[in-house]
Protein backbone atom coordinates (compact mmCIF):
# COMPACT_ATOMS: atom_id res chain seq x y z
CA UNK A 1 0.00 0.00 0.00
CA UNK A 2 1.76 3.59 -0.89
CA UNK A 3 1.79 5.97 1.43
CA UNK A 4 -0.68 8.17 -0.05
CA UNK A 5 -2.99 5.02 0.09
CA UNK A 6 -2.69 4.26 3.63
CA UNK A 7 -3.40 7.75 4.53
CA UNK A 8 -6.79 7.63 3.37
CA UNK A 9 -7.28 4.06 4.44
CA UNK A 10 -6.81 6.06 7.93
CA UNK A 11 -3.28 4.21 8.48
CA UNK A 12 -0.02 6.14 8.25
CA UNK A 13 2.98 4.25 8.45
CA UNK A 14 5.24 5.78 11.22
CA UNK A 15 8.79 7.22 10.73
CA UNK A 16 8.30 5.58 7.47
CA UNK A 17 11.42 7.30 6.01
CA UNK A 18 13.67 6.55 8.64
CA UNK A 19 13.29 2.76 8.73
CA UNK A 20 13.57 2.53 5.10
CA UNK A 21 16.84 4.47 5.77
CA UNK A 22 18.07 2.15 8.81
CA UNK A 23 16.51 -0.95 7.24
CA UNK A 24 18.01 -0.34 3.58
CA UNK A 25 15.40 -2.90 1.62
CA UNK A 26 17.23 -4.24 -1.76
CA UNK A 27 16.74 -6.65 -4.34
CA UNK A 28 17.17 -10.51 -3.42
CA UNK A 29 16.78 -9.54 0.03
CA UNK A 30 14.76 -11.41 2.91
CA UNK A 31 12.74 -9.28 5.01
CA UNK A 32 10.83 -9.33 8.32
CA UNK A 33 7.76 -7.10 9.62
CA UNK A 34 7.52 -8.77 12.76
CA UNK A 35 4.24 -6.64 14.17
CA UNK A 36 2.50 -6.16 10.36
CA UNK A 37 -0.82 -4.43 11.21
CA UNK A 38 -2.07 -2.49 8.20
CA UNK A 39 0.74 -3.17 5.39
CA UNK A 40 2.33 0.05 5.64
CA UNK A 41 5.72 -0.35 6.18
CA UNK A 42 5.70 -4.11 4.55
CA UNK A 43 4.47 -2.29 1.68
CA UNK A 44 7.57 -0.07 1.67
CA UNK A 45 9.96 -2.28 2.22
CA UNK A 46 8.54 -4.36 -0.70
CA UNK A 47 8.73 -2.10 -3.46
CA UNK A 48 12.33 -0.83 -2.15
CA UNK A 49 13.57 -4.38 -2.73
CA UNK A 50 12.01 -5.12 -6.09
CA UNK A 51 11.61 -7.36 -8.11
CA UNK A 52 12.09 -10.28 -6.06
CA UNK A 53 12.95 -9.11 -2.28
CA UNK A 54 10.76 -11.27 -0.30
CA UNK A 55 9.47 -10.49 3.36
CA UNK A 56 6.96 -12.37 6.08
CA UNK A 57 5.25 -10.64 7.82
CA UNK A 58 3.85 -11.51 11.34
CA UNK A 59 0.59 -10.54 13.58
CA UNK A 60 -1.19 -11.82 16.45
CA UNK A 61 -4.35 -10.12 15.26
CA UNK A 62 -6.39 -12.04 12.76
CA UNK A 63 -8.53 -8.69 11.61
CA UNK A 64 -5.26 -6.95 11.06
CA UNK A 65 -3.98 -10.42 9.02
CA UNK A 66 -7.14 -10.15 6.83
CA UNK A 67 -6.40 -6.44 6.02
CA UNK A 68 -2.82 -6.60 5.69
CA UNK A 69 -3.23 -9.71 3.28
CA UNK A 70 -5.75 -7.60 0.88
CA UNK A 71 -3.22 -4.64 1.22
CA UNK A 72 -0.28 -6.49 -0.01
CA UNK A 73 -1.55 -8.53 -2.60
CA UNK A 74 -0.53 -7.35 -5.46
CA UNK A 75 3.26 -8.35 -4.32
CA UNK A 76 2.17 -11.55 -5.18
CA UNK A 77 4.16 -14.91 -3.85
CA UNK A 78 6.66 -12.15 -2.53
CA UNK A 79 4.48 -12.16 0.74
CA UNK A 80 4.38 -14.59 3.36
CA UNK A 81 1.90 -13.74 6.36
CA UNK A 82 1.73 -15.78 9.42
CA UNK A 83 -0.49 -15.19 12.64
CA UNK A 84 2.12 -15.31 15.42
CA UNK A 85 3.08 -13.23 18.11
CA UNK A 86 6.54 -11.30 17.12
CA UNK A 87 8.25 -12.90 20.10
CA UNK A 88 8.04 -16.42 18.34
CA UNK A 89 9.54 -14.64 15.35
CA UNK A 90 12.50 -17.21 15.47
CA UNK A 91 10.40 -20.76 15.02
CA UNK A 92 8.17 -18.82 12.20
CA UNK A 93 11.38 -18.29 10.22
CA UNK A 94 12.80 -21.22 10.83
CA UNK A 95 9.35 -23.24 9.98
CA UNK A 96 9.13 -21.31 6.30
CA UNK A 97 12.92 -21.82 5.93
CA UNK A 98 13.90 -18.18 5.58
CA UNK A 99 16.69 -18.03 8.05
CA UNK A 100 18.94 -16.02 8.18
CA UNK A 101 16.83 -12.36 6.65
CA UNK A 102 18.46 -9.40 5.99
CA UNK A 103 16.38 -7.19 7.86
CA UNK A 104 13.43 -6.76 10.70
CA UNK A 105 11.42 -4.18 11.73
CA UNK A 106 9.24 -4.64 14.84
CA UNK A 107 6.59 -1.32 15.27
CA UNK A 108 5.50 -1.85 19.03
CA UNK A 109 2.12 -0.70 20.98
CA UNK A 110 -1.35 -1.00 19.55
CA UNK A 111 -2.12 -0.67 15.99
CA UNK A 112 -4.39 1.98 14.06
CA UNK A 113 -6.45 -0.73 13.48
CA UNK A 114 -7.23 -1.59 17.46
CA UNK A 115 -7.23 1.71 18.43
CA UNK A 116 -9.66 3.26 15.58
CA UNK A 117 -12.30 -0.10 16.40
CA UNK A 118 -14.35 0.90 19.19
CA UNK A 119 -15.36 -2.69 19.96
CA UNK A 120 -11.73 -4.13 20.33
CA UNK A 121 -12.02 -1.43 23.80
CA UNK A 122 -8.83 -0.38 23.84
CA UNK A 123 -9.90 3.15 23.79
CA UNK A 124 -11.98 5.29 26.49
CA UNK A 125 -13.51 8.02 24.24
CA UNK A 126 -16.46 5.89 23.21
CA UNK A 127 -18.35 3.22 24.92
CA UNK A 128 -17.33 -0.41 23.51
CA UNK A 129 -16.86 -3.66 25.79
CA UNK A 130 -13.65 -3.48 27.53
CA UNK A 131 -11.90 -6.37 25.77
CA UNK A 132 -7.76 -4.94 24.92
CA UNK A 133 -7.12 -8.76 23.77
CA UNK A 134 -5.09 -7.85 20.58
CA UNK A 135 -5.76 -11.40 19.82
CA UNK A 136 -9.56 -11.95 20.83
CA UNK A 137 -9.45 -15.85 20.15
CA UNK A 138 -7.42 -16.29 23.13
CA UNK A 139 -6.71 -14.54 26.80
CA UNK A 140 -9.02 -13.31 28.88
CA UNK A 141 -10.41 -10.00 28.72
CA UNK A 142 -9.65 -6.52 30.91
CA UNK A 143 -13.07 -7.06 32.36
CA UNK A 144 -12.30 -10.59 33.12
CA UNK A 145 -9.34 -9.81 34.85
CA UNK A 146 -10.53 -6.56 36.89
CA UNK A 147 -13.24 -8.78 37.73
CA UNK A 148 -10.87 -11.29 39.40
CA UNK A 149 -7.80 -9.86 40.39
CA UNK A 150 -6.82 -8.30 43.73
CA UNK A 151 -6.45 -5.19 44.97
CA UNK A 152 -2.66 -5.21 45.29
CA UNK A 153 -2.71 -6.92 41.75
CA UNK A 154 -3.73 -3.78 40.17
CA UNK A 155 -1.99 -1.54 41.43
CA UNK A 156 1.46 -3.13 41.10
CA UNK A 157 0.16 -3.23 37.03
CA UNK A 158 -1.13 0.47 37.19
CA UNK A 159 2.18 1.78 39.07
CA UNK A 160 5.08 -0.73 37.24
CA UNK A 161 3.48 -0.57 33.70
CA UNK A 162 1.45 2.72 33.44
CA UNK A 163 3.77 4.44 35.60
CA UNK A 164 0.39 5.86 37.44
CA UNK A 165 1.17 8.21 40.56
CA UNK A 166 -2.71 7.32 41.69
CA UNK A 167 -2.60 3.23 41.41
CA UNK A 168 -3.36 2.66 44.86
CA UNK A 169 -6.34 4.93 45.27
CA UNK A 170 -7.69 3.84 41.49
CA UNK A 171 -6.85 0.23 42.42
CA UNK A 172 -8.63 0.15 45.78
CA UNK A 173 -11.91 2.35 43.68
CA UNK A 174 -12.20 -0.67 40.93
CA UNK A 175 -12.21 -3.83 43.60
CA UNK A 176 -15.48 -1.97 45.87
CA UNK A 177 -16.94 -0.63 42.58
CA UNK A 178 -17.01 -4.46 41.29
CA UNK A 179 -19.15 -5.25 43.83
CA UNK A 180 -21.80 -2.91 43.31
CA UNK A 181 -21.92 -2.09 39.35
CA UNK A 182 -20.71 -2.84 36.00
CA UNK A 183 -17.05 -2.65 34.94
CA UNK A 184 -17.33 -4.62 31.56
CA UNK A 185 -17.59 -1.21 29.64
CA UNK A 186 -14.50 1.40 28.45
CA UNK A 187 -16.57 4.58 29.16
CA UNK A 188 -17.32 2.67 32.96
CA UNK A 189 -13.48 2.37 33.97
CA UNK A 190 -12.93 5.63 32.11
CA UNK A 191 -15.35 7.44 34.59
CA UNK A 192 -14.77 5.75 37.48
CA UNK A 193 -10.84 6.60 37.32
CA UNK A 194 -11.77 10.10 36.39
CA UNK A 195 -13.49 10.43 40.18
CA UNK A 196 -10.52 8.65 41.15
CA UNK A 197 -7.87 10.48 40.16
CA UNK A 198 -7.34 13.65 41.90
CA UNK A 199 -5.11 15.89 39.64
CA UNK A 200 -4.67 15.90 36.22
CA UNK A 201 -2.10 16.04 33.01
CA UNK A 202 -1.95 18.69 30.40
CA UNK A 203 -3.51 17.48 27.13
CA UNK A 204 -3.83 14.04 28.65
CA UNK A 205 -7.17 11.97 29.76
CA UNK A 206 -6.81 10.67 33.22
CA UNK A 207 -7.41 6.96 32.31
CA UNK A 208 -4.75 7.26 29.75
CA UNK A 209 -1.91 5.34 31.77
CA UNK A 210 -4.66 3.07 33.06
CA UNK A 211 -5.53 1.52 30.03
CA UNK A 212 -2.37 1.30 28.39
CA UNK A 213 -1.08 -0.66 31.44
CA UNK A 214 -3.99 -2.81 31.40
CA UNK A 215 -3.54 -3.42 27.70
CA UNK A 216 0.47 -4.12 28.14
CA UNK A 217 -0.47 -6.66 31.13
CA UNK A 218 -2.88 -8.56 29.35
CA UNK A 219 -1.11 -8.89 26.24
CA UNK A 220 2.08 -9.60 27.80
CA UNK A 221 4.25 -6.88 25.55
CA UNK A 222 6.74 -6.26 27.51
CA UNK A 223 7.73 -10.28 27.74
CA UNK A 224 6.88 -10.53 24.11
CA UNK A 225 9.32 -7.60 24.01
CA UNK A 226 12.38 -9.15 25.56
CA UNK A 227 11.57 -13.24 23.49
CA UNK A 228 11.93 -11.26 20.23
CA UNK A 229 15.16 -9.27 21.57
CA UNK A 230 16.94 -12.49 22.74
CA UNK A 231 16.33 -14.00 19.49
CA UNK A 232 16.66 -11.72 16.73
CA UNK A 233 20.40 -11.55 16.61
CA UNK A 234 20.65 -14.92 15.63
CA UNK A 235 17.99 -14.67 13.33
CA UNK A 236 19.85 -11.93 11.15
CA UNK A 237 22.51 -12.55 8.53
CA UNK A 238 25.78 -10.75 9.01
CA UNK A 239 25.67 -7.31 7.91
CA UNK A 240 21.50 -7.74 8.57
CA UNK A 241 19.77 -4.52 9.91
CA UNK A 242 17.08 -4.19 13.44
CA UNK A 243 14.76 -1.31 13.26
CA UNK A 244 12.57 -1.13 16.63
CA UNK A 245 10.01 1.63 17.12
CA UNK A 246 8.75 1.82 20.46
CA UNK A 247 6.05 4.29 21.93
CA UNK A 248 5.90 3.76 25.81
CA UNK A 249 9.05 4.53 28.02
CA UNK A 250 9.44 0.74 29.99
CA UNK A 251 9.52 -0.44 26.16
CA UNK A 252 12.23 2.10 25.19
CA UNK A 253 14.24 1.39 28.52
CA UNK A 254 14.71 -2.56 27.37
CA UNK A 255 15.72 -1.82 23.57
CA UNK A 256 18.44 0.66 24.53
CA UNK A 257 19.67 -1.84 27.46
CA UNK A 258 19.14 -5.22 25.22
CA UNK A 259 20.69 -3.48 22.43
CA UNK A 260 23.54 -1.53 24.36
CA UNK A 261 24.37 -5.49 25.98
CA UNK A 262 24.20 -6.66 22.32
CA UNK A 263 27.47 -4.52 21.48
CA UNK A 264 29.47 -4.83 24.38
CA UNK A 265 32.61 -6.43 23.45
CA UNK A 266 32.54 -8.51 26.24
CA UNK A 267 29.85 -10.68 25.02
CA UNK A 268 29.87 -14.36 25.44
CA UNK A 269 28.06 -16.02 23.60
CA UNK A 270 26.11 -15.30 20.93
CA UNK A 271 26.14 -12.65 17.70
CA UNK A 272 26.66 -9.01 18.06
CA UNK A 273 24.91 -6.07 17.24
CA UNK A 274 26.62 -2.60 16.15
CA UNK A 275 24.27 0.34 17.53
CA UNK A 276 23.35 2.76 14.01
CA UNK A 277 21.59 5.02 15.90
CA UNK A 278 23.67 6.93 18.59
CA UNK A 279 20.53 8.97 19.73
CA UNK A 280 17.14 7.66 19.51
CA UNK A 281 15.50 9.07 16.12
CA UNK A 282 12.35 10.81 16.93
CA UNK A 283 9.33 12.16 14.30
CA UNK A 284 10.14 15.35 12.66
CA UNK A 285 7.65 18.83 13.05
CA UNK A 286 5.79 18.07 9.81
CA UNK A 287 5.34 14.14 10.62
CA UNK A 288 4.00 15.37 13.85
CA UNK A 289 1.77 17.72 12.36
CA UNK A 290 0.40 15.03 9.83
CA UNK A 291 -0.18 12.22 12.41
CA UNK A 292 -0.54 12.83 16.01
CA UNK A 293 0.07 8.89 16.89
CA UNK A 294 3.82 9.31 15.57
CA UNK A 295 4.60 11.96 18.58
CA UNK A 296 5.81 9.30 21.08
CA UNK A 297 7.40 7.11 18.07
CA UNK A 298 11.29 6.31 19.44
CA UNK A 299 12.77 4.90 16.96
CA UNK A 300 16.18 2.49 17.54
CA UNK A 301 18.34 0.71 14.89
CA UNK A 302 21.66 -1.87 14.83
CA UNK A 303 23.50 -4.25 12.60
CA UNK A 304 24.59 -7.89 13.08
CA UNK A 305 28.15 -8.24 12.90
CA UNK A 306 30.03 -10.93 11.48
CA UNK A 307 31.24 -12.49 14.88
Amino acid sequence: MPPEAAAEAGHIPVLLDEVMEFLVPAARGVYCDATLGLGGHAARILELSSPDGRLVGLDRDPQALVRARRALARFGDRVTTEHAKFGSIRSVLEAASLLPIDGCLVDLGVSSLQLDAAERGFSFRRAAPLDMRMDQSQGETAADFLGRADEDEIERILRDLGEERFARKIARAIVEARIRSDLSTTTALAELIAKVVPTRERNKDPATRSFQALRIALNDELGELERFLADIPSCLRPGGRLVVISFHSLEDRIVKRQLRALAARDVASGPRLRILTKHVVVAGDGERRRNPRSRSAKLRAAERLSS
